[in-house]
């Protein structure tokens, strides 16, 4: 299935939402959802999210990889999975920030983007 054709039935809330729920019955640390659409025309949604180990950080990206390529949706970029010191996952409306700690703490990413909404995720968290 074309990946466009699949991204027209989900919006991109709804493939946020997929991403967390994957993320999190990973294990991923301190997940956090930010709306950026009025911010920036990069994307609509960033997800971040940590791992514990380069292991872990890589077991997270190919989980979410995994899953959305199972409903026909590949990312259209994927950067740093062989370092798994910041992984990101390009999926157009959504874009995936899995860090290390001492990555999330030297990049920041909640604090460059702090002015976007941070979205409620502890309805999707198990």
């Amino acid at each position: 299935m074309n990946t466009e054709n699949k991204m027209t039935e989900l919006t991109p809330r709804e493939l946020s939402d997929i991403i967390v729920k994957t993320l999190d019955e990973k294990k991923a640390n301190n997940l956090k959802l930010l709306r950026i659409d009025d911010k920036t025309i990069l994307a609509d949604y960033f997800v971040i999210c940590g791992g514990n180990s380069n292991t872990q950080i890589r077991a997270l990206a190919g989980e979410v990889e995994k899953k959305l390529e199972e409903m026909g949706i590949t990312p259209h970029h994927i950067e740093g999975y062989n370092e798994a010191t910041w992984t990101v996952l390009d999926y157009g409306a959504v874009i995936v920030h899995i860090f290390s700690r001492e990555a999330r703490e030297f990049y920041k990413l909640e604090k460059l983007w702090s002015d976007a909404e941070d979205i409620d995720i502890s309805g999707l968290l198990i």
